[in-house]
């Protein structure tokens, strides 16, 4: 994934995502990339005879979407919540204020 949202919008092919991720085997990113189509992570399309796969959505969004599902997973949400917020740095609690006082301008994070 980070490959991917190294390069926002562009279509790489798996020999792309391969060539940097030289540690692994290409055979190990083609059936990562294929398991990651399937999650709905990644989006794969024909190009002639080569597939090229790009990120469903970015980074902050996976992250986003992470950050629910834990908090879907606990019986006490609120409680989770209240803990995480204890543990944010003053910079991060503004930018949550700031989000919360206008969630129809969007955040930062999807700005960048």
């Amino acid at each position: 994934m980070e490959v991917l949202w190294a390069k926002p919008g562009r279509e790489l092919s798996g020999r792309n995502v391969a060539d940097a991720l030289p540690d692994y085997a290409y055979t190990t990113i083609a059936t990562v990339l294929d398991r990651l189509t399937h999650k709905g992570l990644v989006r794969r399309r024909m190009n002639g005879r080569v597939i090229q796969f790009t990120a469903t959505d970015t980074r902050a969004a996976n992250t986003a979407m992470l950050m629910r599902e834990a908090l879907e997973s606990t019986s006490d949400p609120d409680a989770a919540l209240v803990c995480f917020v204890e543990g944010v740095s003053h910079a991060e609690a503004e930018v949550l204020r700031h989000a919360l006082d206008h969630p129809e301008r969007g955040s930062r994070a999807s700005r960048k």
